[in-house]
């Protein structure tokens, strides 16, 4: 495979899946953990390796090592590897998801951004999901009649804040998510809810509908839920552990136990609640981003620019949310018809989401 973000959460996963089943890994992606990626090297000998910077290029225990997007594509292009697993962090994993199905190759995507970005240009059927969510949604439709779709969301660290303190919550504050450890991007965008404005994009866009809705699981067990026609509804539950997709994705099918299976007398409830625009404002804009999907390079472009400002600590969290709804609002007739128009409206919006006040 050609693995793209091997030193992120995804990527440690996808490797440990690859150990497992004694999977090749031809290509590593990384970005400036280092010390990780050599020792991932020296584990898994890839015949290339890529880094994010030039200037750590003499840091890496390889003789053939590139650097920048460009050799990302490039790497993705010379590989022998029908499988492509995109773990990349924001809009820098859209052109290496794109350049792959081009290719021919099959994509095991985990790049939100992609189809946030770009759905309408992405042939899905060279996809396979593997976040949890979506993961979970293709587990239990398996080509039944389904009438709506459900996926959760654990609420973020400002679940149980006062709305008032959450106004001036700091980046670190931000970061200090109540289930599990993973990116600051993702962590942020958990706090927000943007992350879950993206999976109801991406969900429309893998299984073909705008009927679809996302609530808060505080356990974070259930990870989607299906309505079908017939009036029934199932979920899915496992722990939240990445690798059960991730084995999916790369293997198709898994005849063995990958996760520890739940306990449902130590879980002993489940609740589900709303996620309420008084909290997470940013959902104020679910029907309209659902409705004009064209909308997602704008989200997209206007939350990475509002989250580099707020790191830097420019502002509190709810002013960053703000940001983000002015260049949403500044943007909201936009059309797409191709991705020489989509890298045109992210360049605008965020020069337009830098300038903002």
């Amino acid at each position: 495979m050609v693995l793209l973000g091997s030193t992120g959460s995804i990527g440690v996963n996808t490797l440990n899946i690859a150990r497992r089943f004694n999977l090749g890994v031809e290509v590593l992606v990384a970005g400036r953990n280092i010390d990780l990626l050599n020792k991932q090297i020296a584990e898994f000998k890839p015949k290339v390796v890529v880094v994010a910077n030039s200037e750590d290029i003499a840091k890496v225990n390889h003789s053939t090592v590139f650097a920048g997007e460009s050799a990302i594509l490039d790497a993705i292009e010379q590989s022998s590897s029908e499988v492509v697993v995109n773990a990349l962090v924001g809009y820098l994993g859209l052109m290496p998801t794109l350049h792959s199905i081009k290719l021919g190759k099959r994509v095991a995507l985990a790049n939100k951004e992609s189809l946030v970005v770009a759905g309408k240009f992405i042939d899905i059927s060279k996809l396979t999901p593997i976040d949890s969510e979506h993961f979970a949604l293709w587990y239990l439709v398996d080509n039944k009649e389904v009438d709506r779709l459900y996926i959760t969301a654990s609420g973020g660290a400002f679940r149980d804040w006062d709305i008032k303190k959450i106004e001036n919550a700091t980046f670190a504050d931000a970061l200090k998510h109540p289930n599990w450890s993973m990116g600051n991007k993702i962590t942020i965008d958990s706090a927000s809810m943007v992350n879950k404005l993206f999976e109801l994009l991406e969900a429309k866009w893998l299984f073909n509908t705008d009927r679809i809705d996302a609530f808060i699981e505080r356990k974070s067990l259930i990870h989607g839920l299906v309505e079908f026609k017939d009036g029934s509804t199932t979920a899915h539950l496992s722990r939240a552990n990445m690798q059960l997709p991730i084995a999916y994705a790369l293997r198709g099918k898994v005849e063995e136990q990958i996760l520890e299976p739940l306990n449902l007398l130590e879980i002993g409830s489940l609740s589900f609640e709303e996620i309420k625009e008084s909290k997470y404002p940013i959902w104020q804009i679910k029907k309209h981003l659902l409705s004009n999907s064209d909308m997602g390079v704008v989200l997209n472009a206007a939350n990475e620019v509002a989250i580099d400002r707020f790191s830097k600590g420019e502002f509190g969290f709810f002013k960053m949310v703000d940001i983000i709804l002015k260049s949403y609002a500044k943007f909201d007739d936009t059309k797409l018809d191709s991705i020489e128009s989509i890298i045109e409206i992210d360049t605008e919006v965020r020069a337009f989401t830098k300038g903002l006040k």
